[in-house]
């Protein structure tokens, strides 16, 4: 059983949280390209009102804890420890809920060689509880513009999880998948659930375009995101996103588990 004091030690030791590896230029090019409403960053939202770059910096450190001064310009972006464990009780709620009554779910991730094992034990603490862990559109072929241009992918189901396969690697049932950012997967996977007839998800768990893309289309969602991500952030500020659990989401999948132990005791799912 992991204690608030411990997972706060482990959030800084691991990375998580603290000075993270994310830099603050890469975080601010890309509130710079949100601020510009570029389809690459936006990953699903359609924000609601103009986001200017000084806008984003303030959302960012009210969010994760980063410097709310524009002028920092360099170094590592820190991440509040206190916020991060706040989202995380936050998370642990909305799960106690859907388990309760036994909701349906939809899990998905754009970071399967990080974040696959955190997702997987919610989904079986979840479907143990009795909810139905959703896996629709298995096998459907997604086209997403990437920067080598368009590429075929397909959807699978890892441990209850979505994420999506490149031509190299197809090998159902399989560990590894694609890095990918972009809504196109949920939309798939939320269209494939509604043209069968249902059921649809109660709540979306996911990063990246899973949990932008289900929020936007007006599906409860949460889960992590990194400071040079402002899009979920946006998202549960202009109420389309539930929760967002601000963490660096790339470091070793290993230090995600206790992130799952912890979330589990406190919905009293631990297994």
């Amino acid at each position: 059983m992991w204690s608030t004091a411990a997972l706060r030690a482990h959030l800084l030791a691991a990375g998580l949280a603290g000075v993270v590896a994310t830099s603050r230029e890469e975080s601010l090019r890309r509130y710079r390209l949100f601020a510009a409403r570029d389809p690459r960053v936006l990953i699903g939202i359609d924000p609601e009102r103009t986001w200017e770059v000084r806008d984003l910096v303030e959302l960012m450190a009210a969010k994760c804890g980063v410097s709310a001064d524009p002028a920092d310009v360099s170094g590592h972006d820190v991440i509040d420890p206190e916020r991060t464990l706040a989202a995380l009780d936050a998370f642990a709620e909305r799960l106690t809920e859907v388990a309760r009554r036994a909701a349906p779910v939809l899990l998905g991730t754009g970071h399967p060689h990080r974040l696959l094992g955190f997702y997987g034990g919610i989904a079986d603490a979840l479907s143990a509880a009795g909810c139905e862990v959703l896996t629709p559109a298995q096998g459907r072929c997604v086209d997403i513009t990437t920067r080598f241009g368009l590429r075929t992918y397909n959807l699978d189901y890892v441990r209850g999880v979505a994420l999506v396969r490149g031509p190299e690697g197809r090998r159902p049932g399989g560990a590894t998948g694609a890095h990918t950012h972009s809504p196109l997967p949920v939309r798939l996977a939320l269209a494939a659930a509604a043209e069968a007839g249902g059921p649809l998800p109660e709540l979306v768990i996911g990063d990246h375009g899973w949990l932008c893309g289900a929020g936007q289309l007006g599906f409860e969602a949460m889960g992590p995101a990194d400071t040079d991500d402002p899009a979920p952030f946006v998202g549960e500020a202009e109420g389309s996103v539930s929760v967002v659990v601000p963490l660096d989401d790339g470091v070793r999948s290993a230090y995600y588990l206790p992130l799952t132990r912890y979330v589990l005791n406190r919905a009293c799912l631990s297994q």
